[in-house]
């Protein structure tokens, strides 16, 4: 099992590889993330960064490979399982319940963990104060702006036993206001002591918050390491821009 440079992985990825028939959407990638480490999944559309999201939340089974949550392998469970060890996740689309109030939809990711109405409440009240959405509270999710939708994504995601937040392009959509507070709720949110995995197109974004960053090219895991490393690497620059990096 992978650990991460420095200490124990909280999450272990190895070689995780997903076929779809005769396609390979994603090839024997690897990484690790620490408590407390902010990791970036970049890459190009149609790289394979959702499907290897699904794959690490158990949305979808991989075809080969493993991937270990604190020490735990959970190659096999189902994502209700994942998430009751501490994987917490957010989708590119949003779907809040719009008939339920904001509260509520909260309440609803708080009720993986516990039961009783009352701790769920109050659950569901603390993560709203962190993602700064209580103000909001009582207003139905239907009503909330774009912005405000993805910042409720986020607290149904952090309100189970999550100790690893998985964010699907949460800042795609938002202008640069809401998207700068966006970085500020991720930032809050790390700080406070939650690990992230993120998919962001934004590069602007992934180096505001991601320590290391793993690139993906048509499934393949084309470069690792530090923002600054990866952006500069010629490879990865190919993968956007379609063209060859020229040396000076």
């Amino acid at each position: 099992m992978t650990e991460a440079a420095g200490g124990p992985a909280l999450l272990a990825v190895e070689k995780v590889t997903k076929r779809f028939g005769g396609l390979t959407a994603v090839n024997k990638v690897s990484f690790a993330v620490r408590p407390g480490e902010i990791v970036g999944i970049i890459g190009p559309n149609g790289a394979g960064k959702t499907t290897l999201f699904n794959c690490v939340s158990g949305h979808l089974r991989a075809t080969e490979g493993t991937v270990h949550v604190d020490g735990e392998d959970v190659s096999h469970s189902a994502a209700h399982h994942r998430a009751r060890a501490g994987l917490g996740r957010t989708f590119q689309i949003v779907h809040p319940i719009k008939s339920l109030t904001v509260l509520e939809n909260v309440m609803v990711g708080a009720f993986a963990q516990h039961r009783n109405r009352n701790k769920t409440e109050v659950r569901a009240w603390d993560v709203l104060e962190r993602v700064d959405l209580a103000h909001r509270a009582h207003v139905s999710a239907g009503a909330l702006t774009l912005a405000d939708r993805k910042r409720l994504e986020v607290a149904r995601a952090v309100a189970g036993n999550t100790r690893l937040l998985m964010l699907d392009e949460v800042m795609a959509g938002l202008n640069p206001t809401e998207a700068e507070r966006a970085i500020q709720m991720v930032k809050r949110l790390n700080n406070e002591g939650l690990a992230v995995l993120l998919i962001e197109h934004n590069l602007k974004v992934v180096r505001a918050l991601a320590r290391h960053v793993v690139v993906l090219d048509h499934g393949a895991q084309i470069a690792e390491g530090t923002p600054t490393q990866v952006l500069d690497d010629p490879k990865v620059i190919e993968a956007y821009l379609g063209v060859k990096a020229v040396k000076s």
